[in-house]
């Protein structure tokens, strides 16, 4: 098309000279010739690109078709890959999945494995600990040591299991273990564990030999002896391995009780030279408790109201001697008050009834200021007690041993005394109160008595009768006296 239309615009510029030209058939055959030759020069060009482009053809089309081949194997390569791909996809969800539930039951195990090693000490006894307490300890750091990884956590963890499995095995039968205990003065002895179910026994080469108590805070344990054929057969048990155990259907508490059984005597010796004064302070104070108690019923016991009216209604017809017969013959502590009142009224009778009052209620003060100073005193000496036991304590720490008995001992001396001090306190508390309020109840029967005893003594409104004085020859000047106009003066 292009090549037409090229040599259309070369037949139009040829024409447009040739057009001015005068003779117009020689410029159309001239034209017409040039036009032939053009055509066939364009027609051999065309021919020629028409052979080059079948000549280039071939080629390109064999390499389209070899890259289409090479598409469609890429294509399935993709769609093998895509498979592969999501089939991949499927299999990592489920790994992921299976990692997350192997790590939940990994977590899982190494909670039970660090609540077991953290629980072990407090499900062994405390002799056990002196062979497992490296296994122990070693468990216990791993678990909040965050530099270890945890295949060496978990390591660390099933060392002290399988050391527990062991345990178990040796415990059959019964076990023997060495390690390091104290006696009772505090000294350290190594010897020889015999493990027999839930009872621990020991025995050392220096000769110390007896059942194992734990102490708190301390791998040590403490040894008691026992007494008698226990304490010979504990030894022989103990030295040898071998003896007859006496069947316990407690599984060792009978044998526990026994040997840490305690009474008041041994907290007494246990509370140190303090309780001797303690001891005095309980006795006078119970002593005097008792006393007041059954003076107070022999008293209410000898009370007699019929009496006291009687007394009444004889000061009340002014017979004041049959009101003192009465009273004084009587038990009542109410009707001899009045009785010694009236007895001494001439001198005066307020002063009368106020000693005969203080008389009285000094008997039912009695014994009263002992439980006063008993409260007082013993919880401060409760408090010195525990001041001494904690100077024990202290001072025996930092020996040579470090004495765990001898520090236990003055910490219990110090709470033995404190807890004798208050509870004495305490237990006088109460009849202290009780007497105060009876005697306050006595003080204020006696006020009311008294005070009814000067009401009816008290001389009524007199009639006053006017008359001459008489004259007296020897007591003319008395005459005079104003005050001896009064006469006649009587009841109204």
């Amino acid at each position: 098309m292009k090549l037409f239309l090229a040599s259309l615009f070369t037949l139009l510029a040829a024409v447009m000279p040739l057009a001015q030209d005068a003779n117009p058939i020689e410029a159309l055959d001239q034209l017409s010739g040039k036009a032939h030759d053009e055509l066939a020069r364009s027609t051999a060009e065309l021919n020629a690109l028409r052979d080059a482009i079948a000549s280039e053809k071939l080629p390109l089309a064999q390499e389209l078709t070899s890259l289409e081949e090479q598409l469609g194997k890429l294509r399935k390569d993709y769609d093998k890959v895509a498979r592969t791909l999501d089939e991949g996809n499927l299999e990592l969800a489920k790994i992921k999945t299976e990692i997350k539930a192997r790590q939940d039951e990994l977590a899982y195990v190494g909670n039970i494995l660090d609540e077991y090693a953290r629980t072990f000490d407090s499900k062994v006894h405390v002799c056990e600990l002196q062979t497992y307490g490296a296994a122990v300890d070693a468990a216990k750091i791993a678990a909040e040591n965050t530099t270890l990884s945890a295949s060496e956590r978990f390591g660390k963890q099933l060392e002290l299991v399988r050391a527990s499995i062991g345990r178990l095995f040796d415990a059959v039968g019964g076990a023997r273990i060495g390690g390091v205990a104290v006696d009772l003065q505090g000294a350290v002895a190594d010897g020889q564990f015999t493990l027999i179910g839930p009872i621990a026994l020991f025995r050392a080469a220096s000769g110390i030999a007896g059942m194992v108590v734990p102490q708190t805070g301390s791998l040590r344990p403490l040894v008691r002896p026992l007494e008698g054929a226990l304490q010979a057969g504990l030894e022989a048990l103990t030295a040898t391995g071998v003896g007859v155990v006496p069947l316990d259907p407690s599984r060792g508490g009978a044998l526990k009780d026994l040997v840490q059984k305690t009474n008041l005597i041994h907290i007494f010796k246990k509370g140190g030279p303090i309780m001797w004064p303690l001891l005095i302070a309980s006795i006078l104070a119970f002593g005097t408790a008792l006393e007041r108690v059954l003076f107070l019923l022999n008293e209410f016991r000898k009370r007699d109201g019929k009496i006291v009216d009687r007394l009444f209604a004889d000061v009340e017809r002014g017979d004041v001697a049959a009101a003192v017969r009465t009273g004084k013959g009587s038990k009542d502590y109410v009707a001899r008050t009045l009785a010694y009142a009236l007895e001494h009224k001439e001198q005066s009778l307020s002063n009368a009834l106020l000693y005969a009052q203080a008389h009285e209620q000094k008997r039912f003060k009695r014994g009263i200021a002992i439980l006063d100073t008993v409260i007082t005193l013993a919880p401060l000496l409760g408090l010195l007690g525990t001041v001494t036991g904690m100077m024990a304590s202290f001072s025996a720490i930092g020996g040579e041993l470090s004495a765990p008995g001898a520090i236990t001992g003055g910490i219990a001396e110090a709470l033995i005394a404190t807890a004798y001090g208050l509870g004495i306190a305490i237990t006088c508390l109460l009849p202290f109160n009780y007497l105060n309020n009876k005697l306050e109840e006595v003080r204020h029967e006696l006020e009311t008595a008294t005070n009814r005893l000067e009401l009816l003594l008290q001389p009524r409104t007199p009639d006053t009768v006017i008359a001459p004085a008489p004259v007296h020859a020897a007591g003319h000047a008395r005459a005079q006296d104003p005050h001896a106009a009064l006469v006649g003066v009587g009841r109204a």
